[in-house]
């Protein structure tokens, strides 16, 4: 007897046609495969992302600047007011008067004048160690008045009498009721109240911000 494919007589119960299999395939999707995890090499590509360009060059900018402020009004002081009377800038509130000043800003320790020539010293090699790793605008500025307050009455503590290290500073901004101080102790003070602030809102000298660090932990 011959038959013909696919009959009763000849077909294979174990063996599905081609209709029973499209069946059993819509009948039965396959089932959704996980997405696979992120590697953990990503990480370190993200953390080690480009940050901007480093401010080392603003941070030199804005300490030649303060430094060569400074320098120019202590050359003028010293050669126009020196032995001379007191000049009114606000009345009597604000004056200018020369005093030579062998303590640190505002006329503090002046007993300590070599003590305070290597202090400005370390604060210089501390703020040259973190431009290297300089990224942020605001940062630059403020340790660019650092810094060239710093080098202002450094410059002083080397090259004027009595002698290398013992050099007195130049103040000459009288405030009635507060100190004498110069343009460099300004810079210094300046700069330190930004470096306070930075630190409140949580800013790095790099760029990155303690903030976001702790709420991607």
């Amino acid at each position: 007897m011959i038959s013909t494919q696919g009959s009763p007589q000849t077909r294979d119960d174990a063996v599905p046609t081609p209709a029973e299999a499209v069946e059993v395939a819509v009948a039965e999707p396959a089932e959704p495969t996980e997405p696979a995890e992120p590697t953990e090499a990503a990480a370190p590509v993200a953390a080690e992302a480009p940050k901007g360009p480093r401010r080392i060059g603003v941070l030199m900018v804005v300490a030649l600047l303060a430094f060569l402020i400074d320098l120019g009004g202590k050359l003028l002081v010293v050669a126009r007011l020196e032995n001379h009377a007191a000049i009114k800038v606000i009345g009597d509130v604000v004056t200018f008067q020369v005093i030579r000043n062998s303590g640190a800003a505002f006329g503090m320790g002046q007993a300590l004048t070599v003590v305070f020539t290597m202090i400005a010293s370390a604060v210089i090699v501390v703020i040259w160690r973190i431009a290297r790793r300089l990224y942020s605008l605001p940062w630059a500025i403020a340790l660019g008045l650092l810094l060239g307050g710093a080098l202002g009455n450094l410059t002083d503590r080397l090259f004027r009498w009595p002698g290398v290290f013992r050099g007195h500073v130049v103040d000459f901004i009288s405030v009635q009721h507060f100190a004498v101080f110069n343009l460099a102790d300004s810079a210094i003070v300046c700069g330190g109240i930004l470096v306070v602030l930075l630190s409140f809102r949580g800013s790095n000298p790099d760029g990155t911000v303690h903030q976001q660090g702790g709420k991607a932990e």
